[in-house]
């Protein structure tokens, strides 16, 4: 039976099912192979040769197919149609070849299907070819172009930066991105204007709004109306005039549909339209397509199959009727340059097979799926038919005009089925207008706009009496009968990236590729760079210093069309027209050299050479005159700019007399350090620590160089603490009576672990801090009781949410709370809940993910030699030598008795 090897278990099982018998097919697990996380791995001084390592958890997957090998001389390789598949293809042949598993005489070819249905896999059976030489070239220059940066810039970061964490070759160009939008926000000077707006009834008895765009017979421009007063003058035109209908304009118009989806513009509209991160939408996406619900889902290609077409054309007809599909089929032109990652667009292999039919699914994966059928037949429907019209109202002498504009859907279309999100949401055009005809009384209609002037009001805001019959608030100017109102604005800033538009600017500049998007946006969230905030990317001090760093160290390195140019290198790598040799060299004669440069440079000097770059954003122009340099706390120190472990902030050099601190990003404290009060004559404060934010009752001195000091507990938020809440830390232990069995004495506390109640030897966990100060001693000896019974340390634990059993390899899977915080744990895998994610917020989908990931992070294990060697001291010799009956008695013993290291390689427990 010849050995086919795919890399998940779930499409193993799948394809097994078509294949039958005849064949035994495999898992890889993903990549088998990687470069180790140690100097050397690409050497650059031996023409780029890279040196590969089997990961631990891989070396079990090779021997499985190892073994197979051996009673079938047969290697059919059927990894996923893109680029990482057809390099864990060449892995896993470099791999075996090595093990002198495959021999000359092994037949080993490749096949390729885009979606896992029982025709594509046996088609692709038939249609065998060798390994695509060229992509796994563009693979190898990718990987030793990303290690190259991350294992040179990275060790920068770390001695030139205290706290920054990694560099990468795309990870610092799209965190490039999220800082200079911050910055424009930041720089931005909004300006006022004013518009004013009508409601206008028609004949029939029905209204609609206008807005005013001609005023004093001239074309009004968006800054025309800058102040409140020109807009009263405005409100009072036309207020003061009869209107009438001037002009009714209707104009066909048609809307085509999108193309369907490829990797990023999934990702864009998931986002848009459920909330769905990048990471969150290619996982969902990867269950989908093991299922064989959907095809290949990393792709920059948008053409679709032609069977694929006649699919969905007959699907289309069957649904809606033939008036819903064009006359010819619509073909979709790939804009990329190359698009190599997987040939076809993300679609359904059933297009007959709608959400509904799918009950099974989990949540998300139906919504999903839900969303790429639709797009999908949607790209092959017919184009709306709309008739978009413009009315103008306006007054006889031509002084005042206003204007409405709407729309009347004449053919729905392909908008019956799907239309696409959008990241703005001016939707004015989208108004349907009444019936209305040129020299009809346009009358204002009283009171309808009474609730737009209430909106803006602020709360301290007075209304206010204004000119001839009218009235004015914050934000607002009206007439009287409420059909007339003036509007204040302000311009707005670029807003921040979500997710979907980051994707999408990355995509738009040529950076990165479909594959590398997800990731490439999850690093900088782990890294701390970036957090998200209400679904937008906001960039974190440490993240705009390391920006900074980049730009004026390695401004090539982070550059837009540099990053693009060399993504489309490897482009060309992929389709054989360029040597990655050759990429490799001239990227590393440039890059070695910047790395050299900064090897002298002292952290002060990088500290006061960004302190001047940054000067104007970190110490703006004070209100009262005075140098915005010298420390508002002391008065004498000079500000300057410093880094910690968590990134950077401004400081007083008089420290440590003096310990102000302030974010880059503007005045406060950085470190949330104050004075809470005096108790007993000591001042109490609160500060930051290596371990976090701690009260501390009076200063160190040389008779207290230990003070009492509390850690504030989870949950407990610096800036709402107050003196009360802090003595009560500090009053900690607190005693609840003695034990009515022994009489010693039963206390609460908060640990390094959480809240607990102890009683001589035995603690015992309560889940509430609050609870620390109230519990009594019923209470107590309830907690105390339960921690008795327990059978040791392993006894069981109640997960926080049980996920159900392992869809391919079976046993629970559960979300726990621990040490550090909860997690999921499957089998011996304990994988860490990101920090944005709550615990009731995890699905079975987002758990398999994290235990994959942690599965293939699982550093490798080695028995540690020089432990061994330890045990043959030369001192322990001696001693033998002296006492021959014990060195018998010890050599006896020796054998049934571990070293700690020998323990440790064994998997016990060392303590």
């Amino acid at each position: 039976m010849p050995v086919v090897v795919v890399e998940s278990p779930a499409k193993a099982k799948t394809i097994n099912s078509y294949l039958g018998s005849n064949y035994t097919v495999l898992a890889s697990y993903g990549h088998v192979r990687d470069l180790p996380a140690k100097n050397g791995s690409v050497d650059t001084d031996a023409d780029f040769e890279m040196k590969w390592e089997i990961g631990y958890d891989s070396r079990k997957h090779v021997k499985a197919i190892a073994d197979a090998l051996a009673l079938d001389n047969e290697l059919i390789l059927a990894t996923d149609p893109d680029r990482e598949g057809e390099a864990i293809s060449w892995h896993l042949q470099e791999a075996l070849t090595k093990r002198k598993v495959i021999k000359k005489d092994t037949p080993v070819s490749r096949v390729v299907f885009n979606a896992i249905t029982k025709s594509a896999v046996t088609e692709a059976m038939k249609n065998p070819r060798q390994v695509d030489t060229p992509l796994v070239e563009a693979y190898l220059a990718r990987r030793a172009l990303d290690y190259l940066v991350g294992f040179n810039l990275s060790p920068v970061l770390w001695r030139k930066l205290p706290g920054a964490k990694s560099a990468g070759r795309v990870q610092s160009v799209c965190l490039r991105l999220i800082v200079e939008r911050e910055a424009e926000i930041d720089a931005f000077d909004a300006r006022e204007y004013w518009s004013v707006k009508a409601m206008i009834g028609t004949p029939r008895g029905q209204q609609f709004e206008a807005r005013l765009t001609v005023l004093g017979g001239n074309k009004l421009d968006k800054f025309d109306l800058p102040t409140a007063t020109d807009a009263e003058l405005a409100v009072q035109a036309v207020s003061s005039r009869s209107l009438s209908v001037l002009m009714v304009e209707a104009k066909p118009a048609n809307r085509s549909p999108s193309a369907p989806f490829m990797t990023s513009t999934l990702q864009q509209e998931a986002s848009r339209k459920f909330g769905f991160g990048a990471r969150q939408t290619m996982s969902t996406a990867q269950r989908l397509y093991e299922a064989g619900y959907i095809t290949y889902m990393r792709t920059d290609g948008i053409d679709m199959a032609p069977e694929a077409i006649t699919e969905a054309r007959a699907a289309i007809t069957d649904r809606y009727g033939a008036n819903y599909i064009p006359e010819k089929p619509r073909v979709y032109k790939n804009k990329a340059k190359n698009a190599q990652e997987a040939h076809e667009c993300i679609r359904p292999t059933d297009m007959t097979l709608d959400a509904s039919k799918l009950a099974k699914l989990e949540a998300d994966q139906r919504k999903l799926y839900d969303l790429i059928w639709k797009r999908t037949l949607a790209s092959q429907m017919a184009g709306a038919v709309l008739e978009r019209t413009s009315v103008d109202i306006g007054s006889d002498d031509g002084q005042v005009v206003l204007r409405a504009t709407g729309q009347v859907v004449a053919f729905d279309g392909f908008m019956k089925v799907y239309t696409e999100g959008r990241d703005d949401t001016d939707d004015e055009d989208e108004k349907r207008l009444p019936q209305i005809s040129e020299g009809d009384a346009a009358p204002l209609v009283e009171g309808a706009l009474s609730a737009d002037f209430a909106k803006g009001e602020k709360s301290d805001s007075v209304v206010e009496a204004v000119g001839a019959g009218m009235q004015r608030n914050s934000g607002a100017i009206m007439t009287e009968n409420a059909a007339i109102l003036g509007q204040q604005h302000f311009t707005q800033p670029p807003p921040r990236f979500t997710e979907a538009t980051l994707v999408k600017r990355m995509e738009e500049l040529g950076i990165g590729r479909p594959s590398t998007y997800a990731s490439i946006v999850t690093t900088i969230q782990d890294r701390e760079y970036v957090r998200k905030d209400k679904n937008r990317l906001i960039p974190e001090d440490k993240g705009k210093i390391v920006t900074v760093f980049l730009m004026n160290y390695f401004r090539k390195y982070v550059g837009y069309d540099f990053t693009a140019d060399l993504e489309s290198q490897l482009d060309d790598v992929s389709a054989g027209e360029r040597d990655y040799k050759e990429v490799l060299r001239h990227f590393w004669k440039d890059f070695s050299v910047a790395i050299g440069e900064t090897t002298e440079l002292r952290i002060s000097e990088v500290l006061d050479h960004l302190d001047d770059v940054l000067a104007p954003t970190l110490y703006p122009p004070r209100e009262d005159g005075s140098d915005p340099r010298i420390c508002p706390k002391c008065g004498e120190g000079q500000l300057h700019l410093k880094t910690s472990k968590t990134g950077g902030f401004v400081g007083c050099g008089n420290y440590p007399e003096c310990r102000y601190t302030r974010p880059i990003g503007g005045e406060g404290d950085a470190t949330g350090e104050r004075v809470l009060g005096e108790d007993a004559g000591d001042e109490i404060s609160l500060r930051s620590g290596r371990f976090g934010p701690y009260v501390q009752r009076g200063e160190v001195t040389e008779e207290n160089k230990k003070p009492p000091r509390a850690s504030l507990p989870r949950g407990w938020e610096p800036d709402a603490l107050d003196l009360e809440k802090a003595l009560t830390l500090l009053s900690l232990p607190r005693q609840i009576g003695p034990h009515p069995e022994d009489g010693e004495m039963v206390e609460s506390n908060i640990g390094r672990y959480g809240p607990y109640v102890k009683h001589g030897k035995i603690y015992a966990n309560i889940p509430d801090v609050e609870e620390v100060f109230t519990i009594g001693m019923n209470r107590a000896m309830e907690v105390l009781a339960q921690k008795a019974v327990k059978t040791g340390r392993g006894a069981a634990v109640a997960p926080l949410k049980e996920l159900g059993e392992h869809p391919e390899e079976g046993g629970p899977i559960n979300v726990m709370e621990g040490r550090y915080g909860p997690y999921v744990k499957w089998a011996k895998i304990n994988a860490t809940i990101p920090k944005d994610v709550e615990p009731n917020d995890v699905t079975m989908e987002l758990a398999l993910t994290w235990i994959a990931e942690k599965a293939a992070k699982k550093p490798t294990r080695k028995k540690a030699a020089p432990k061994k060697a330890a045990a043959k001291k030369p001192a322990a010799k001696k001693a033998a030598a002296k006492k021959p009956a014990a060195k018998k008695t010890a050599a006896k013993k020796a054998p049934a008795k571990k070293t700690a290291a020998a323990k440790a390689d064994d998997g016990d427990v060392v303590e």
